[in-house]
């Protein structure tokens, strides 16, 4: 008889991480670690010593064209050590980073740069064109100062200071320009907006520097791991990965954007320790036909930003032998909230994990928020820790809500166990309502991509007056394989509750998602809502 493993919930209990700013995390390392390599990009390789000189280098230059302390920077770059110095030179002045997606087209580039009052932009060179066509059709009065990548300024930005040249004119020696505190503001990233315009969310020194910390001690990483990181450095999870590989003083290596064969020769050239992943890449990577044998130096494949689906966690792990997990955060969270434990004995593949340090979970009910749930019974997921957010930027009710008594109401749904695991049913507001029962649409979809001949999922309510809504599946076949509709749905159905079967399962040739692999599923509905009006 096997014993199953239980991770105590004292197996994180709570510890002191240092009140200081963010950047002081890059100064510890660097003094430790001077020579260590910091960061690799494509040929390129830093030392710790040389990231410091730069962030130092970059942070007199700001400090001397006159940006100060509570001012808005946004950076609009790809994944690049531009990206990485220039975030922590902000930090550094108390200026506050707003990390933009590389790919906005300028109604989204307008937006962010009008909200969040940007006084300055550190741009890629190759998205000048982009930001043109802002400028062109919106009046930003804050924005003085724009930095591009490269050493000259482009055409039709004639103003625009190159970074390099900032670098070189400045003095790579340390000067404390500001008092920063653990309460002031550093990052503005803004939500995905699957709901509504995008909103900025206002996470702290304290936040950052924390989460870094409860990332690093929770996973127990090592100056002596290697991390591949090609998730956006726009999104918090890239920006957590990007601070908390520089806090242990380990190397990271960065890549632009996500190339499934470019990540292999990458992890074997710099053997790779940890490969940090979404789902979307999880299931490339297990239906890939290619030999993952170059990914023999990973310890393992983290995967975050939405619901990891069972089937192709087994495959992949399957033909690699590495640990695939799942942890859990938000952006309000800074992200991390979740983890699996390092012992693999330990590892609950369907779960999120157990609290990282000085984290605390409860399960409201999703009525009114206000009652705790016993463990097993589903409610919303809140926490409350050193990581969570100090509130939305200019949006004081929504920051309300969310935020009640020092708790964060996730919107999310799930439950605990009786070992304290965290499991994730769904998003609250996207839960399906059919005669009055709450179904859960990643429970269905996970259900879907079981079927051999399913590659991806999504699941949906279609309005019905009697019901209430009806359940929708939409389905991406596999390569090479068939299924009718009917035989997915009964395939399916078989295995379901009543009240959760579907009523209707449509092909797909791909699945509208976010950049970090949430399915849209407000899309899906849209395109529901538009073939109904068009039957009609």
């Amino acid at each position: 008889m096997q014993t199953r493993m239980v991770a105590p919930e004292l197996f994180r209990p709570p510890v002191v991480f240092p009140d200081v700013p963010y950047d002081h995390l890059l100064r510890k390392a660097a003094e430790q670690y001077p020579e260590r390599t910091a960061i690799i990009y494509h040929d390129l390789y830093l030392t710790y010593r040389e990231v410091l000189s730069m962030v130092n280098s970059v942070a007199n230059g700001l400090h001397d064209i006159g940006l100060r302390k509570g001012e808005r920077i946004c950076l609009f770059t790809t994944n690049r050590p531009e990206y990485t110095v220039t975030f922590i030179a902000a930090a550094s002045l108390g200026l506050v980073v707003s990390p933009m997606n590389p790919a906005y087209k300028e109604r989204e580039v307008a937006y962010q740069l009008e909200n969040s009052e940007a006084s300055a932009l550190l741009i890629q060179r190759e998205l000048v064109p982009m930001l043109q066509l802002a400028l062109q059709h919106t009046s930003l009065p804050n924005l003085k100062h724009i930095f591009v990548t490269g050493s000259q300024a482009p055409e039709g930005l004639p103003n625009a200071i190159p970074l390099s040249q900032l670098i070189h004119s400045s003095s790579p020696v340390y000067q404390k320009h500001a008092d920063v505190t653990g309460d002031d503001l550093l990052s503005l990233p803004y939500s995905s907006g699957t709901t509504g315009l995008p909103k900025g969310t206002m996470l702290t020194h304290r936040n950052l520097t924390c989460n870094n910390l409860q990332f690093t001690t929770t996973l127990q990483t090592t100056p002596q791991d290697v991390a591949l990181l090609f998730l956006p450095f726009y999104h918090i999870y890239g920006v957590m990965l990007m601070g908390s590989f520089l806090a242990c003083g380990a190397t990271q290596v960065q890549m632009e954007r996500f190339d499934l064969m470019q990540s292999l020769e990458l992890s074997e050239r710099h053997k790779v320790t940890y490969y940090f992943t979404v789902p979307p890449v999880v299931l490339a990577l297990a239906n890939a036909p290619v030999d993952l044998g170059k990914l023999k130096s990973v310890k393992y494949i983290f995967s975050g930003a939405a619901p990891l689906p069972v089937d192709p966690t087994r495959r992949l792990n399957e033909k690699t032998g590495i640990s695939v997990i799942q942890g859990y955060g938000l952006t309000e969270t800074s992200p991390l909230t979740h983890a699996q434990p390092k012992d693999p004995a330990c590892v609950r593949t369907t779960s999120v994990g157990l609290p990282v340090h000085n984290t605390e979970v409860k399960i409201m009910d999703l009525e009114t928020g206000e009652k705790e749930l016993p463990r097993g019974e589903a409610g919303e997921i809140v926490i409350r820790g050193p990581q969570v957010m100090k509130g939305y930027w200019k949006a004081e009710e929504e920051t309300a809500r969310a935020l009640r008594n020092g708790w964060l109401y996730t919107g999310d749904v799930g439950y605990l166990d009786d070992d304290g695991y965290t499991y994730i049913v769904d998003r609250k507001k996207e839960m399906i309502k059919y005669k009055g029962f709450g179904i859960a649409p990643a429970e269905l979809e996970s259900l879907l991509m079981e079927h051999p001949a399913v590659m991806d999922a999504a699941v949906i309510g279609v309005p019905d007056d009697e019901a209430g809504e009806l359940v929708k599946g939409f389905v991406v076949i596999r390569p090479g394989q068939s299924a009718t509709p009917d035989e997915i749905m009964g395939f399916a159905n078989g295995k379901l509750a009543g009240y959760k079967r579907f009523h209707f399962v449509e092909p797909i040739d791909a699945l509208p998602k976010t950049a970090s692999g949430k399915i849209l599923r407000r899309d899906l509905k849209e395109r529901e809502k538009a073939a109904h009006l068009t039957q009609e």
